[in-house]
C-alpha cells in the first residue's frame, strides 16, 4: 500500500505544481492587461515591477488554487481510467475510497495551509499590492513626444511639436505654454526648432529652443480674465532654460493608510472592526430616535400659541385627552393645527429617509468585513470539495491530459465562480445575509460532490460519457432514410 500511496501521490503532485503555475499566469495575465495603462511610460524600475507581480501573484492564490485542485484531480484519475489503472486497482479489491485516501489527507493539509494563508499572508500581500498600486497611479510619466500633439507629461508645461528628426533629435515647430504661474495661457513660447535633454539624474530638462518669440500677457489676478493688460513679446535667436523635473523615484507611501480596509485585516481583526462598527451604528440610531422624539413628537409649544382660551379649557375641564382637546379648538385653529402637524410630519420623514440612507450606507460598509471574515473559511472548504468533485469525476470521464478534463474544469469553476459573485453581490446589497451570501456556492456544489462520489465508488454508468457517445452513434439519420426509401 505505501508504494500505491507514494504513485498515487505522485501522480497528483505533478499536475497540481503544473496546474497551479497555469493558473497563476492566466490570471496574472488578465490583470496586467486591466492596469497596463498605469505602467505605460512611469520609467518604473524592474525591481518595482517584480515586487508588484509577486505581491498580485499572492492574491491571486485564492481563486488560482481551487482551480488547480480541480483541474489536478481530474487529470490524475482521468488518466489511471484511461489506462486501466483504477479497473485494475478495483479488481485486486482495493476501493475508490482506499486509492483517494493520502489525496484527502494531502487535501486536508492544503485547506489548512489555505486557511492559514488566507488569514495571515493574504491581508498583508493585499496591503503591499493596494499600496504599491496606489504609488504607481501617482507616479509621474516620462515624458514622451508625439507629433502634432499636445504633451501634458511634463509638470506644468504643455508642449506641441511639429516634427521630429529621429536621427539628430531635433525637435521642430514648438509650441510650449508655461503654466507655471497658475495663470492660464498667459506665456506661450514659439521656436522653430530645439532640444529636451534630460540630465543624468534625471532631475533636470534642459530645454534650448532656436529662432523664436516669447509672449507674455502680465496679469496680476486669475480672475482678472476680462480686464485688458499689458504684454510683451521676447525676440530670440536661443534661448535656453533649466526646468526642473519631479524625479522618477517611486515615493512609498505610508502603509497605515490602508491598513484598516476589510481586506488587509484577520479574523481577530475583522471581529473588532465589526464591533466597533456595530458599536457606531448602534449609538448613531439611539441617538437619532431620541432627536426624533423631542423634536417630531413630544414638543413644547411656545407661549404665544397657547391662547387662553386653552388655557382654560385646560385649567377648568381638566383635558387630558388630546382629541378631546383638538375638538374644542374652532375652525379657523383646527385648519392651522393640522397644517402645522403635517409640516412637522413631512419635516420627521425627510429626516427618517436621509438618516436610512445614511445608515444603510454604514451596515454595507460593515457587511464587506462579515463577508470578508466568512472569506476565511470559504477559500480551504472551496479546495476540499473541489477535490472532491474533481477525483470522481474524472474516474468517470476517464480522460487524462489537458483536453476534456480543461473544459470540464472551467466549466465547473465558472458556474461555482458566477454563483459566488452573485450571491456576495446581494449580501454586499442588504438582499442576503453574509452566511448565505458566502457559503451559497459551497453549499450548491456540495451535494454534487456528494453524488458523484457516490457514482464513481458504485461504478454507476450514469455519467459514463462513452456510453452516451456509442448511443448517439447507433442513432444513424441515413439508415433511417434508406429503410425508407426502400
Amino acid at each position: 500500500m505505501k508504494r500505491l500511496h507514494s504513485f498515487i501521490l505522485k501522480s497528483f503532485l505533478g499536475p497540481l505544481a503544473f496546474t497551479f503555475f497555469i493558473c497563476m499566469f492566466v490570471l496574472l495575465m488578465q490583470f496586467l492587461w486591466r492596469y497596463i495603462d498605469e505602467f505605460v511610460g512611469k520609467g518604473l524600475d524592474w525591481t518595482i515591477i517584480a515586487e508588484f507581480l509577486f505581491y498580485v501573484s499572492a492574491t491571486l492564490v485564492p481563486m488560482a488554487l481551487p482551480l488547480a485542485i480541480l483541474l489536478a484531480s481530474i487529470m490524475t484519475f482521468g488518466n489511471m481510467g484511461e489506462n486501466y489503472e483504477l479497473t485494475a486497482l478495483k479488481a485486486a479489491g482495493i476501493s475508490l475510497q482506499r486509492i483517494m485516501k493520502p489525496l484527502i489527507i494531502l487535501i486536508i493539509f492544503i485547506s489548512l495551509g489555505a486557511f492559514y494563508f488566507s488569514n495571515v499572508i493574504m491581508p498583508i500581500a493585499s496591503l503591499k499590492t493596494s499600496t504599491l498600486l496606489y504609488d504607481i497611479k501617482k507616479q509621474n510619466p516620462e515624458l514622451i513626444l508625439k507629433e502634432g500633439i499636445f504633451t501634458n507629461d511634463l509638470p506644468k508645461f504643455s508642449v506641441k511639436v511639429g516634427k521630429i528628426d529621429k536621427n539628430t533629435g531635433m525637435l521642430h515647430d514648438l509650441l510650449i505654454y508655461d503654466h507655471r504661474e497658475g495663470l492660464g495661457n498667459t506665456d506661450v513660447t514659439v521656436a522653430d526648432s530645439g532640444t529636451m535633454v534630460t540630465s543624468a539624474d534625471k532631475l533636470t530638462m534642459n530645454l534650448t529652443l532656436y529662432s523664436g518669440n516669447i509672449y507674455q500677457e502680465v496679469k496680476q489676478k486669475p480672475r482678472d480674465r476680462d480686464k485688458n493688460h499689458p504684454s510683451r513679446r521676447i525676440k530670440f535667436d536661443e534661448f535656453k532654460q533649466n526646468i526642473s523635473l519631479p524625479g522618477n523615484d517611486l515615493k512609498r507611501t505610508d502603509e497605515n493608510r490602508f491598513k484598516n480596509s476589510y481586506r488587509m485585516l484577520n479574523l481577530g481583526q475583522l471581529v473588532n472592526q465589526e464591533d466597533s462598527l456595530n458599536s457606531i451604528i448602534e449609538e448613531e440610531k439611539n441617538n437619532f430616535s431620541k432627536s426624533l422624539l423631542v423634536r417630531h413628537y413630544f414638543q413644547k409649544e411656545p407661549k404665544n400659541l397657547l391662547n387662553d382660551s386653552i388655557k382654560s379649557v385646560l385649567i377648568t375641564e381638566k383635558i387630558k385627552d388630546a382629541d378631546s382637546l383638538f375638538n374644542k379648538l374652532n375652525p379657523s385653529k383646527k385648519l392651522t393645527t393640522i397644517s402645522y402637524a403635517l409640516d412637522k410630519g413631512r419635516k420627521a420623514r425627510e429626516n427618517i429617509a436621509r438618516k436610512d440612507n445614511e445608515l444603510s450606507g454604514q451596515i454595507k460598509w460593515l457587511r464587506k468585513f462579515t463577508n470578508e471574515w466568512h472569506r476565511k473559511f470559504t477559500l480551504p472548504f472551496a479546495c476540499f470539495i473541489f477535490f472532491f468533485i474533481g477525483a470522481p469525476l474524472g474516474a468517470i470521464i476517464r480522460k487524462g491530459g489537458l483536453g476534456m478534463p480543461v473544459i470540464v474544469s472551467i466549466l465547473f469553476f465558472i458556474i461555482y465562480y458566477i454563483i459566488s459573485m452573485t450571491a456576495e453581490r446581494f449580501s454586499k446589497e442588504l438582499v442576503l445575509e453574509p452566511v448565505w451570501g458566502m457559503w451559497m456556492s459551497s453549499l450548491i456544489v456540495l451535494p454534487l460532490g456528494i453524488i458523484l462520489t457516490y457514482k464513481a465508488t458504485t461504478d454507476s454508468t450514469v455519467f459514463n460519457i462513452e456510453n452516451y457517445i456509442d448511443f448517439f452513434k447507433k442513432i444513424n439519420p441515413l439508415k433511417f432514410f434508406k429503410k425508407k426509401n426502400e
